[in-house]
């Protein structure tokens, strides 16, 4: 996990371990049950996302908690990522929809994007509207990957549709709007310039959905490809039974909804619904999925192989 492959952090209700250590090293900061962990690049700092909205960063080499996020989310925060090129921020997503960065050197929210306003809705007519834009999962390049994706985080949202944000294209051009009160004080809600879709006030904002080819039920999870070449694809699986590769250098290159076969580069049906997923750099079973809709859960080792720019799959149960 983050710098440190050999690192295994694992939570259980509201308390992380690690296998580093014998004895084994836990932390307990966490009020509510832990819905994501994360360490930063350097393995210096652990985030613990919960379902109460709060989010814990441990220090782990001085094994105490450094800084606790709270007064954004007011539902369950589901994900949470370190930002490689921020070193001092992190970006979470939750069951009420919004996105927010932080700034671990300050506390309070830095932005707000709520994807449950109507405008921020208004733009597709492709997103499954009887499902709220959840945020389920968010991921932001790692640090060997920002020269060929650059500086993006891809957010899968509980009404099918995947966006993709330049992430310092969103921080140039969106302003404040409204404001919220909270015990802490004032948080800026973002949604565009002038108010309006931040697509359409210059910001760098793909919009992936079933038009496209995309999911037709809540995406449940997000991934680059580590296989062969490192970020070339996005991975993402949903409650649709698909798991879907997009090719991301196609989607990047003039940040224009083009083509679906262009787009989207394949398609695995599956018998059961996606919980998460996850890539590996191996050569067989490089993606591996896993679903909650049994006591045991379904691990599937899927084979992506590539053949002179194409992409073909075969399935591993790995039980």
């Amino acid at each position: 996990m983050g710098g440190n492959e050999n690192i295994i952090y694992v939570s259980a209700g509201n308390e992380l371990a690690d296998n580093s250590r014998k004895p084994l090293e836990s932390y307990n900061y966490n009020k509510e049950e832990i819905d994501q962990v994360t360490c930063n690049s350097k393995s210096s700092f652990l985030a613990a996302a919960d379902d109460g909205g709060g989010i814990k960063i441990i220090d782990i080499r001085q094994k105490r908690i450094s800084k606790t996020l709270r007064s954004g989310h007011t539902s369950i925060c589901s994900s949470v990522q370190f930002i490689p090129w921020r070193p001092w921020e992190v970006i979470t997503g939750g069951l009420d929809s919004k996105l927010i960065t932080w700034d671990l050197s300050k506390g309070p929210p830095l932005k707000i994007v709520d994807f449950g306003l109507p405008d921020m809705r208004s733009g597709s007519n492709a997103g499954q509207c009887l499902n709220p834009a959840f945020v389920h999962s968010i991921k932001v390049p790692e640090v060997d990957m920002l020269d060929k994706l650059g500086k993006i985080c891809v957010v899968a949202r509980g009404d099918g549709v995947i966006d993709v944000i330049d992430m310092e294209s969103e921080l140039t051009t969106m302003k404040p709007k409204c404001y919220m009160k909270s015990r802490k004080g004032t948080q800026s809600v973002y949604k565009g310039s002038d108010g309006g879709d931040p697509r359409e006030n210059g910001t760098k904002w793909l919009h992936l959905d079933y038009s496209l080819g995309g999911h037709t039920a809540a995406v449940s999870c997000v991934a680059f490809s580590l296989f062969g070449e490192r970020g070339r694809f996005l991975v993402s699986g949903g409650n649709d039974k698909l798991i879907e590769v997009w090719v991301c250098s196609k989607c990047l290159d003039s940040w224009q909804i083009g083509d679906n076969n262009e787009l989207l580069h394949l398609n695995i049906n599956l018998s059961k619904k996606v919980n998460w997923l996850c890539t590996t750099p191996s050569e067989s079973d490089n993606i591996v999925i896993c679903d909650n809709q049994s006591s045991e859960g379904l691990q599937l080792g899927i084979d992506i192989t590539i053949d002179q720019d194409r992409l073909c799959s075969t399935g591993t149960n790995l039980d």
